[in-house]
């Protein structure tokens, strides 16, 4: 989702016995926009520490996106960044934490990351000409389709794990350990992970991408958690991130990827961040009564939004 050099680009390309693993870490980056090989190795580490099978299906689901944009035939450089792979990275991951580890869950995971490879394709020609990109909307689409069917078939289902189990507590009394929860765990949730030292290590992650990254990603969670308590949400929900994690993908898009950096820029990326907090709740309402998941619509719908009015806000303006 981010941009690099040419000149990186043809040094990935020109190492060829090692090119297929380094666009597959930078894959994993680029969930967060962020081809840097130390942040993608840094957020690996961190879902690896989560549990092996959420390590494990995040590298199985960037391995395979990544080799299906090989066979494909898709722009090099677009596969060397990691363009390919971070939708099948979280579609792994989504996929293991809704069906649990089962042989099926594999196999759906291959074919949900050639899946992804194919939508973000098919997104992109429509998406383009708006000046816009497919983020993780094939990851969304796959993975939604995959889990709001999987009940249908016994051999995938074999009902939800306790991973996928919520709360609605109604209680909105917050205490400073429920807001450092949240801080991390907002960052550790985009990738369907409840863990704040996870968080931790990815928001180390992202540090080494860059300052403006890492304080956008900070700045988007802390908007998350203020946006959701205003709101009145349940301050168990906020403590494990589901109210924020949308936040914090806002705010590195907009603030640090997408438009130029400028104080308009910032007031409008936590406003976003915002934004996509009381639009969490609402998909989650909207999905709840057929088994669907909210993933990370919040942002893709938020940003797209954003984005397309940039035009015609003379005070805004695109990143060159």
């Amino acid at each position: 989702m981010s941009l690099a050099e040419p000149a990186v680009v043809r040094r990935l390309e020109s190492r060829q016995p090692t090119a297929y693993l380094l666009a597959s870490l930078r894959g994993v980056g680029q969930v967060d926009f962020q081809a840097g090989l130390f942040t993608g190795a840094a957020i690996l580490a961190g879902l690896w520490a989560a549990g092996w099978e959420t390590g494990l299906f995040a590298t199985l689901g960037t391995l395979i996106a990544t080799a299906a944009a090989y066979a494909f035939a898709v722009d090099r450089s677009s596969i060397a960044l990691g363009m390919q792979g971070f939708a099948g990275c979280l579609t792994g991951i989504a996929l293991v934490s809704s069906l649990g580890h089962h042989p099926a869950t594999y196999v759906l995971t291959a074919v949900g990351a050639v899946l992804c490879v194919i939508l973000m394709a098919t997104l992109a020609t429509f998406l383009t000409p708006y000046g816009l990109t497919p983020m993780t909307a094939p990851f969304c689409l796959v993975s939604g389709v995959m889990v709001v069917g999987a009940p249908s078939f016994d051999r995938i289902w074999h009902g939800a794990p306790k991973a996928v189990a919520s709360t609605t507590s109604g209680d909105t009394g917050i205490t400073w350990n429920d807001l450092w929860h949240a801080f991390f765990n907002n960052i550790s949730q985009i990738f369907l992970v409840e863990s704040w030292y996870v968080g931790l290590i990815m928001l180390a992650g992202l540090a080494l991408a860059g300052l403006r990254v890492v304080l956008y990603a900070a700045a988007g969670s802390i908007a998350g958690i203020v946006a959701a308590w205003l709101l009145g949400a349940p301050t168990e929900l906020i403590a494990n991130g589901i109210y924020g994690y949308n936040a914090v993908l806002v705010g590195i898009g907009l603030g640090a990827v997408f438009m130029a950096n400028t104080p308009w820029t910032a007031a409008y990326a936590i406003f976003g961040a915002m934004v996509s907090t009381g639009l969490t709740a609402t998909l989650t309402s909207f999905f709840k009564p057929f088994g669907g998941h909210t993933f990370t619509w919040p942002f893709i719908l938020t940003t797209w939004t954003l984005l397309a009015a940039v035009p015609l806000l003379p005070r805004l303006r695109r990143s060159d």
